[in-house]
């Protein structure tokens, strides 16, 4: 059993006795929580020495408790400046600053790093702290030349004191830096070899949260989600091993979202959402907006309109542009019209390449949707050049697909299927199961085209099997229309109330509760599958497109 006792110096001991580190954030899991509970017990006690203090900060965050840390980073600071130890004070004001603008807080932050700053100027530029102090500045850089040296200074510090943690942060700034003025290759390699420092438990908890989530921003930055998948399950392997830690805040945990729903995780995807607007708005946060955008996407996906309505519409308060999302919510919806208003809007103002990446494939679907090939062709092209320019899979995956889907509206059935394998293939080696089956849909239909009717048929089933399993209602309903022949759906009045079987209303019972595929699957003991299978036909059956439209015709006619 860990005990507690002070030193004659009056410092805190932990952990069987045996000293913990002076270096402030060298506090590790897994016995974080034990630390944070020893060192709030003796700090009650008796005040706590500035050491202690800094040690219990970092307890503090490490465990979740950010606005506890940094009340307690202030106090090491002040206890720091009347020992007349200037470097430990801007120590405390360096990790200060940093908590603050991770919070969203840059003025705070900044006004804090000033402070490091004028604490350092007499006698301090050969520390540590300087290093520290050079790569913090990088926060409100916008050039990526001057960050990309300050950070090489700061690594060059890092490696000359032998701080682990230093040479991480500032070889992560190297990392982005590159990334941002387009030598990808380097930026990549710079970021993995920073995440494999952390795989081997070689930088305190701290650096380690902040080196993930900023890599992961980066890889989605430049397209790269195969590297960001990778080290999101490596860091994830890495959590489970240290269950106190508290790595995720709300705008690391918007990343993973995203990650996770690319890859068909939509449950954890939509938990890791909750989670983010949950810690963001507990303290409003610039990355609310983003949080509620991945909100809203997920419910967009599984059907719930309503949901996915008011989610971008909180972006949109939040400062998040809401597209493309609420276009495609706008199409999904039959009104093609305003989604193409919205789309050609968003279009238009976006400069950058990256923003428009992010635009174009919906930007195709919209315009196909509307028969308006001459503009999907067009906007199709854009994206295969920046495809082939960018070099990333995922871009490649993006611009197979939107020219298959073009060449198929196009009447060019065999080299439409020729695009639109390229992209299946693409999305399968980045494991995207929605986003691959979306292609199979498209290349089912091109099968058809040409004849091939079985292997139609069995891209339909394929496509059909991944919607059901992920609750991709819009989607299976869609497939129903297109892969046909489908009876014509029954009129929108109470008559058609008659068309449903018991199973049927006992499932649109249960949606109107508010549960998803997988509550009803496990309410009724059978499969996510038979669920969705169940919801396409009361769709059909009702003549609507949404879970919400039909629970209003549910409730209209007094089927529940």
């Amino acid at each position: 059993m860990q005990s507690v006792a002070r030193s004659r110096s009056g410092r805190v001991d932990t952990c069987d006795g045996q000293r913990t580190r002076r270096r402030a954030g060298s506090v590790r899991a897994p016995a974080v929580a034990t630390a944070y509970a020893q060192l709030r017990e003796a700090d009650e006690a008796s005040p706590l020495d500035p050491a202690d203090l800094e040690r219990l900060a970092t307890a503090c965050y490490l465990v979740g408790r950010d606005d506890e840390s940094a009340e307690v980073w202030q106090r090491a600071h002040h206890e720091s400046l009347r020992s007349g130890d200037e470097i430990a004070a801007a120590r405390c004001a360096r990790w200060l600053a940093l908590g603050l603008w991770l919070r969203g807080e840059a003025a705070q932050g900044s006004g804090w790093l000033a402070r490091a700053q004028r604490l350092l100027d007499d006698g301090g530029h050969d520390s540590v702290e300087y290093g520290y102090l050079l790569e913090l500045r990088n926060f409100s850089e916008p050039d990526p030349v001057t960050a990309h040296e300050r950070s090489r200074q700061a690594a060059e510090i890092g490696v000359r004191f032998g701080d682990r943690d230093l040479v991480a942060i500032a070889r992560l700034g190297q990392g982005q830096a590159l990334a941002q003025l387009g030598q990808v290759t380097d930026a990549v390699g710079m970021l993995d070899e920073v995440m494999v420092s952390v795989m081997a438990n070689e930088v305190a908890p701290i650096v380690a949260g902040i080196v993930y989530c900023a890599t992961i921003e980066t890889c989605q930055a430049i397209f790269d989600l195969r590297r960001a998948r990778e080290w999101t399950v490596a860091l994830s392997s890495w959590c489970q091993r240290q269950p106190d830690l508290v790595p995720y805040r709300g705008q690391c945990l918007v990343h993973r979202s995203e990650i996770m729903q690319w890859h068909g995780a939509w449950a954890e995807a939509t938990e890791a959402a909750r989670q983010a607007y949950e810690q963001l708005c507990q303290r409003p946060h610039p990355a609310i907006g983003a949080a509620c955008y991945q909100r809203a996407e997920l419910h967009r996906l599984r059907g719930e309109f309503a949901e996915a309505e008011q989610g971008y519409r909180d972006a949109s308060r939040w400062g998040r542009q809401p597209q493309p999302g609420l276009a495609l919510l706008r199409l999904a919806q039959g009104d093609g019209e305003a989604a193409a208003a919205a789309i050609r809007r968003a279009l238009a103002e976006a400069a950058d390449p990256v923003t428009r990446c992010r635009l174009l494939p919906a930007y195709v679907e919209i315009m196909l949707a509307r028969q308006e090939v001459d503009a999907a062709r067009t906007a199709a092209d854009e994206l295969s050049k920046l495809a082939a320019a960018a070099g990333a899979p995922l871009l490649r995956a993006m611009a197979a697909e939107a020219t298959g889907a073009v060449l198929l509206t196009e009447g060019e059935p065999a080299a439409a299927s020729a695009a639109l394998r390229r992209a299946w293939t693409a999305w399968q080696d980045l494991d995207s199961p929605y986003q691959a089956a979306r292609a199979r849909v498209l290349l089912g239909l091109a099968c058809r085209e040409l004849g091939d009717r079985d292997s139609a048929a069995m891209e339909f089933d394929a496509a059909e099997w991944v919607f059901g399993h992920l609750g991709a209602v819009p989607d299976l309903a869609r497939l129903a229309a297109l892969a046909g022949p489908v009876p014509p759906p029954a009129p929108a009045t109470p008559g058609a109330a008659g068309a449903l079987t018991a199973r049927e209303r006992q499932v649109l019972a249960l949606v109107a509760t508010g549960r998803g595929n997988r509550e009803v699957a496990a309410e009724l003991l059978v499969s996510e599958h038979t669920v969705a299978r169940h919801l396409q036909n009361i769709f059909a059956k009702l003549a609507v497109a949404s879970r919400t439209a039909a629970v209003a015709f549910a409730y209209a006619h007094d089927l529940i």
